[in-house]
C-alpha cells in the first residue's frame, strides 16, 4: 500500500514558508494508510501549493464561491479508481499561513493537516454529516499523530481550526 505524492509549487507564495516537500509526501501517505491500511494498489496524487488568487478562481470555477479557500480536493473520480488516480489537492499559502498564526501552530503542522484532509477526501471520505465529520476526524487525528503532531481538534490553542476544515 504506497501512496505517491507529487508536489506542485505555483508561484512564489511558498517559497519561503519551510514547509518542504517530504513534510507533504509524509501526511499524505498517512492519510493514505490510516484510511487504506491494505491496499495493495499504488496511488498517486498531486499537491498543489498556490496563493490565495489562484485558489480563488479554483474555489470560483468548481464550487461557485467567489474567495479563497485553505484546501480544495479534486478526486479524479467517484471513488479510488483501479489504476491508482486519487486527484488533487490545492492549498493557498496566505489562508493557510493566516490559520496556522491566528491557531498558534508551525505553519509545517497545519498544512499537514490540510493534507491529510484533502487525501481523505480524495479517498471518498466527507464531512456532510455528523457521523462522517466525526469518521473524517478521526481518521485525520489518527493520521497527524503518525506524525507527531498535536490534535487539531483538540481543546488546546490550536481547537480554533476545528471548523477550518469542516
Amino acid at each position: 500500500m504506497t501512496l505517491a505524492a507529487e508536489v506542485v509549487r505555483h508561484g512564489g507564495a511558498w517559497d519561503d514558508s519551510a514547509v518542504s516537500d517530504a513534510t507533504l509526501e509524509l501526511a499524505a501517505h498517512a492519510a493514505f494508510t490510516q484510511a487504506l491500511p491494505a491496499r495493495p494498489t499504488p496511488y498517486e496524487a498531486t499537491i498543489l501549493l498556490t496563493d490565495d488568487a489562484e485558489m480563488r478562481d479554483l474555489n470560483r470555477t468548481w464550487r461557485g464561491k467567489d474567495e479563497p479557500t485553505n484546501v480544495l480536493s479534486f478526486p479524479a473520480g467517484d471513488t479510488p479508481v483501479e489504476d491508482g488516480a486519487l486527484g488533487d489537492v490545492a492549498i493557498a499559502y496566505e489562508t493557510a499561513k493566516a490559520e496556522a498564526d491566528q491557531a498558534g501552530i508551525p505553519l509545517s503542522d497545519h498544512v499537514s493537516h490540510l493534507v491529510v484532509h484533502g487525501v481523505l477526501h480524495l479517498l471518498g471520505f466527507d464531512h456532510l454529516d455528523d457521523a462522517e465529520a466525526d469518521k473524517m476526524e478521526d481518521l485525520e487525528r489518527e493520521a497527524l499523530a503518525s506524525l507527531g503532531i498535536a490534535d487539531p481538534y483538540g481543546h488546546g490553542d490550536e481547537a480554533g481550526l476545528a471548523e477550518v476544515t469542516r
